[in-house]
């Protein structure tokens, strides 16, 4: 193994070796102040590293959902960004991203970090043969979950019929620089993450030491979400079930709401909007969280504004809308505006998903009263009471999409409102045709589209480190 040190002083862990080929030797004479790990300690300690480890950043699928408001200011500035962000299909975004490789590095650091633990715990001292196996398992979640997510931004969707002849994404078994890796098929990069998870399981443990490091509903929740996407709704189902035998509590955003009214409907002398803040019940102790992760907000601070024409998909009478988002108008642009500060699970594993999970493999089964119900339990702890009705569908296609209603709300900014839209594109009982207007310019995005799949950054293509990568869209 090559020399590893991380600082003493800090949250930041330096890692000789993270990128796929940025460093072209190693320093092998310790920097004061540093150390080498050599304890359990020293490296459960990688796992605990929020900002380099725990963080998923996926601004731009962000940006082409359009479920964010963004000046043209800005998007004059981010030129990816504005791609995506107007679903311009003629931009070539392979030349536009050579700047924005923050999903890409931070998500292989992640895995650097994951296969560290995974090559390095159990030669460790000071624990036992149990504790080593654990953190072992949790780094193997950890790493699936970076997979999950590298895979369904810059490859295609998981499609039966074609994931084994379409490219995914490198998979990367070591923290050594040298070593070598290649690029899968979107099938090796689905059954990795499943062997992975298969493997965690027997060592993971109900409760954890802290929300950074996964659990055993954890694992179960992960297996749910790659069940779904592959469309295997039997197997989703089972995985869903356990995660909810593990923790199935469900955060109260009525009473939140009730709780912080004054706040939130605070107005001046002139009737105006005051925006004074409440504090984010969606931190690091999150009722409904099976492991903690930051997704495009990670440092305290708000949630992103929402455009007026993505406010109206969510359900009449959303108290989470309503307790977390007003309507805002500042110059020409109006909004609505975040009025919760603090920290936001956006890209871990909660309980509201794994619900939602279950309710679409209900209905996919043809258990409709059981969806519903499902469904409802997320619903009933979100919609005021005076404009709740329980869910009522004819079919599984109209279950389904209100299902889907719910969880783009509920999941709004992490990866899995993009990655349920990619696989539902492909369903033409469920294939969506996005549409807007940007001041007299009317602008639509078909589900088939090419910019569903993001490229990946140039750095990456012209530095791939000991192996191959190629593009898999054109621009």
């Amino acid at each position: 193994m090559k020399t590893i040190f991380y600082k003493t002083i800090g949250t930041w862990v330096i890692l000789l070796g993270l990128s796929l080929g940025g460093c072209k030797k190693f320093i092998d004479v310790l920097p004061t102040g540093n150390k080498i790990p050599t304890t359990f300690a020293d490296y459960e300690a990688f796992m605990r590293n929020e900002y380099d480890n725990q963080t998923s950043n996926i601004n731009q699928a962000v940006y082409l959902l359009n479920d964010r408001f963004e000046t043209q200011a800005n998007l004059n500035y981010d030129q990816l960004g504005g791609a995506n962000y107007n679903w311009n299909e003629s931009a070539n975004r392979i030349n536009l991203n050579n700047a924005d490789e923050t999903t890409y590095y931070s998500l292989y650091l992640t895995i650097s970090n994951s296969n560290l633990l995974i090559e390095n715990v159990n030669k460790t001292t000071e624990a036992t043969v149990a504790q080593k196996s654990e953190l072992i398992a949790q780094a193997k979640i950890l790493r699936t979950i970076a997979y999950y997510t590298l895979s369904n931004f810059y490859a295609d969707t998981y499609e039966e019929s074609n994931a084994a002849d379409k490219r995914a994404v490198p998979l990367i078994l070591s923290a050594n620089i040298d070593a070598p890796h290649k690029q899968v098929t979107i099938k090796e990069i689905y059954d990795f993450m499943l062997k992975d998870i298969e493997e965690a399981i027997p060592s993971l443990n109900v409760t954890s030491a802290t929300v950074l490091h996964p659990n055993l509903g954890a694992a179960y929740a992960l297996r749910a979400r790659i069940y779904l996407t592959m469309g295997k709704y039997d197997l989703a189902l089972t995985a869903a079930n356990e995660a909810l035998k593990h923790n199935d509590k469900l955060f109260d955003w009525r009473a939140f709401y009730d709780q912080n009214k004054n706040n939130i409907e605070q107005v001046n002398g002139s009737g105006a909007p005051v925006y004074a803040l409440s504090t984010s019940p969606m931190g690091f102790d999150f009722v409904e969280t099976y492991y903690f992760r930051h997704g495009v907000t990670r440092n305290a601070g708000r949630e992103f504004a929402i455009r007026t024409d993505r406010a109206t998909k969510f359900e009449s009478g959303d108290a989470a809308f309503a307790a977390r988002w007003r309507r805002r108008t500042v110059g020409t642009d109006t909004y609505y505006y975040s009025i919760t500060t603090g920290y936001f699970n956006h890209a871990g594993l909660t309980t509201n998903e794994v619900y939602l999970i279950k309710a679409e493999c209900q209905a996919r089964l043809n258990n409709i009263p059981g969806a519903l119900s499902s469904l409802d339990a997320v619903r009933v702890k979100r919609i005021f009471a005076a404009q709740y009705a329980p869910s009522s569908a004819t079919g599984i296609v109209q279950a389904v999409k209100l299902i889907q209603r719910t969880k783009a709300n509920c999941l709004i900014y992490g990866i899995v409102p993009f990655a349920d839209m990619r696989r539902l594109n492909k369903d033409k009982d469920y294939a969506t045709t996005l549409t807007k207007t940007e001041g007299v310019q009317s602008l639509s995005l078909s589900p088939n589209s090419h910019m569903w799949t993001m490229p990946f950054p140039m750095g990456a293509i012209k530095n791939p480190g000991n192996g191959i990568i190629q593009q898999n869209v054109d621009k």
